[in-house]
């Protein structure tokens, strides 16, 4: 097969910063700096806004509004552990506390790697033969902590050419829209995948609520002895809380601008290997994408829907089959259901099908199993399937001797993808000389891979220090599966 390594390589930018919320040990702590804050002057006040601003509204995109949104929180959680208030501050010595508890976090400090890949939403104004596309990226900093960026650009399916659009000057953050409303049906059903719960404790809630709301409710009511019973209950409510949401984006900054940060307690410490997929249904089109959201002890897998790549639901994947990492859904249902590439075990690659998104309770059945010796450690897959007209192209990743990563394939049937026709016996991609050195070596990785017309668009990480792009045609590929 021809592969080509186009010249692109996406490197780690420690430079690309956004603000996050200064956690500190105990609410005690917000109230002491709230009270250095207010013995300043007005004037000392001014003074000090001023120099912040002069040291950081260079560096990020209306400066004030992360100041004014801190502010906001250190009130919320203030109010969340049953503390005293801050005083009622004038405007500016609100922003002049908020600029205190506000701390800037270098998104790619660590690393950038395993990129998935789909097609634009908007492809207005790309000329014959090109295609627009999105391209997520796993970026790592302080801490191990992981979120989602995004690059945007073109491909010209004939020549092979790739074109990155500019980055922007800005990383600008995303929220978790705080007025969803819930209703009591949206936990209920999904409270029946935590054990030895009580739904009874759902009364106590009012027909719809956002989730802080929930959370306030739930700690009145926490302290009558009936809630002591059933503290469990009221945690896992939270928890469905803390990790369906809905998130919002900025839509007048370039999509490259938006990063997606942890919003929950249970992705605090990353949002790992987010893998998107546009999925066609009938005329419909959304873009889903499964990912791993860790707290620093336990994984949860993530599904993430958007239409427009503005506005995003976040919701938890439930289920007995609902396990381990590396999901990738099918771009179509199969056979009336969606169906999911996983990998639960560790080392094998499973698939199931469901008739929901969220819940999935069939059993998963074993794939692919490691055969060939750069597959012997463990099996994983890299992205959701492409259809083509001999059957569905699975990409997948095998661990050999000393943890060494390399891409290989496999080609299932296209109306039952349970049944394997063909895997390849030799890598599709492994790592050059040139790519063995970084954060992880010896390893290339990826989370997803387009095609248009014969040829396929993958972008691939570099030993989890830098990304690469590379072309390949399909039915080569078949036909290398099929040889």
């Amino acid at each position: 097969m021809n592969i080509n390594r186009t010249p692109i390589r996406l490197l780690a930018n420690p430079r690309r910063v956004v603000t996050r919320y200064l956690s500190l040990h105990g609410a005690h702590r917000v109230r002491h700096i709230a009270d250095r804050v207010g013995h300043f002057s007005e004037a000392d006040v001014l003074t000090m806004l001023a120099d912040a601003r002069a040291l950081f509204a260079h560096r990020h995109r209306r400066i004030d509004d992360a100041f004014r949104a801190n502010y906001e929180e250190a009130v919320s959680r203030l109010e969340g552990e049953g503390e005293a208030s801050v005083p009622d501050f004038s405007p500016d010595r609100k922003l002049l506390l908020g600029a205190c508890l506000t701390m800037e976090y270098s998104i790619q400090a660590a690393a950038l790697f395993n990129p998935s890949i789909v097609r634009h939403p908007d492809q207005s104004g790309v000329g014959e033969g090109g295609v627009r596309f999105v391209m997520s990226l796993r970026a790592t900093g302080e801490s191990h902590i992981s979120s989602v960026e995004f690059r945007t650009g073109t491909w010209q399916v004939a020549t092979g050419e790739v074109d990155l659009d500019e980055i922007p000057a800005f990383a600008t953050r995303s929220g978790k829209d705080w007025a969803k409303q819930y209703n009591k049906n949206f936990v209920k059903t999904r409270l029946a995948y935590f054990p030895q719960t009580n739904a009874v404790v759902l009364d106590v809630l009012p027909d719809t609520f956002t989730a802080r709301e929930a959370e306030q409710t739930l700690a009145d009511k926490n302290k009558t002895a009936f809630f002591d019973q059933v503290d469990h209950t009221r945690k896992a409510i939270l928890e469905i809380l803390d990790t369906n949401y809905d998130l919002l984006t900025n839509p007048d900054v370039p999509l490259a601008e938006r990063v997606i940060f942890p919003n929950a307690k249970g992705e605090s410490n990353g949002m790992e290997d987010v893998r998107f997929v546009e999925f066609r249904d009938g005329d419909e089109v959304h873009y889903y994408s499964t990912y791993t959201a860790y707290d620093g002890k336990t994984i949860k897998s993530q599904l993430m829907e958007t239409t427009d790549f503005v506005t995003f639901r976040v919701r938890t994947m439930y289920g007995k089959s609902v396990q381990d990492k590396g999901m990738a859904l099918f771009p179509e249902k199969i056979d009336g259901k969606y169906g999911m590439i996983t990998r639960q075990g560790g080392e094998y690659i499973n698939i199931q099908f469901s008739e929901s998104l969220y819940f999935w309770n069939d059993d998963y059945q074993t794939l692919l199993k490691p055969e060939q010796p750069w597959e012997i450690v463990q099996l994983g897959n890299c992205g959701s399937p492409i259809r083509t007209d001999a059957g569905w192209l699975l990409l997948t990743h095998g661990v050999g001797p000393v943890r060494r990563y390399t891409l290989g394939a496999a080609l299932l049937d296209l109306n039952d993808p349970t049944q394997v026709l063909a895997r390849l016996t030799e890598p599709l991609l492994e790592p050059s000389e040139d790519e063995r050195e970084g954060y992880v070596p010896n390893v290339v990785y990826t989370c997803g891979w387009i095609a248009e017309g014969d040829q396929i668009l993958m972008p691939y990480a570099q030993s989890d220090s830098a990304c690469g792009i590379i072309t390949l045609s399909k039915s080569e590929l078949v036909a290398e599966l099929l040889a």
